[in-house]
C-alpha cells in the first residue's frame, strides 16, 4: 500500500483561474482608467452630453461588474495559497493588496453614484468632488496592478508550475 492511499477522498482545490485571463483585465483596467480623464474633461466643457453618457455606462458597468470579479478572483483563487506559503515579505505584500481591494471598493461606492448620474444625463453629479477623487482611484488603481503584476502574479505563476510539475510527475512515476 502506498503512502498516499491512506489519505483521505478530499474534493480538488479549485483551479488558478487562467493567468491570461487576468493579465487581459488589467489591460482593459488600465485603459478605463484612462477614459476618466476624458470623461471629466468632456462633461466639464459639455455637460452630459450623449458622449458623456456613454463614457461614464461604460465605465459604470465594468468597474461594477468585471473589476469586483477580477478583485474575488484573486481572492478566492491567486492569494490564499501565497499568504500560506512560507514568503512572509509576499505573504504581507499580498494582505496589502487585500487592504487595497477594500479601499478600492469604498472608493467606488462613493464614485459610482457619481458616474450613474452621468450615464442617466443628470446634472446633479459633482464635477469638483470626481476632479478630487478620481486621481486617487486612478493612483491606487496603478500602484495596486503594478505590484501584481510586478510580484505576486509571478509567484503565483511559479507556484503552479510547480504543482503542475508536481503532478505530472506522479503521473509519471505512477
Amino acid at each position: 500500500m502506498t503512502q498516499t492511499s491512506t489519505r483521505p477522498a478530499r474534493p480538488p482545490a479549485p483551479p488558478l483561474p487562467a493567468f491570461e485571463t487576468l493579465d487581459q483585465t488589467h489591460r482593459e483596467m488600465l485603459s478605463k482608467l484612462g477614459e476618466f480623464e476624458r470623461l471629466l474633461d468632456h462633461v466639464d466643457e459639455r455637460g452630459p452630453d450623449d458622449e458623456a453618457r456613454r463614457i461614464a455606462a461604460n465605465l459604470l458597468a465594468f468597474f461594477a461588474d468585471h473589476a469586483r470579479e477580477h478583485h474575488a478572483q484573486e481572492e478566492r483563487l491567486v492569494f490564499p495559497p501565497l499568504l500560506a506559503g512560507a514568503d512572509d515579505a509576499l505573504a504581507a505584500q499580498v494582505r496589502r493588496l487585500q487592504q487595497d481591494h477594500g479601499w478600492l471598493e469604498e472608493d467606488w461606492l462613493l464614485l459610482a453614484p457619481q458616474l450613474e448620474g452621468i450615464a442617466r444625463g443628470y446634472n446633479w453629479y459633482d464635477l469638483a468632488m470626481l476632479r478630487v477623487a478620481l486621481p486617487v482611484f486612478c493612483r491606487l488603481y496603478h500602484e495596486h496592478i503594478a505590484l501584481e503584476e510586478a510580484l505576486v502574479y509571478p509567484a503565483a505563476k511559479r507556484r503552479l508550475q510547480a504543482l503542475e510539475a508536481g503532478e505530472a510527475a506522479r503521473r509519471g512515476g505512477g
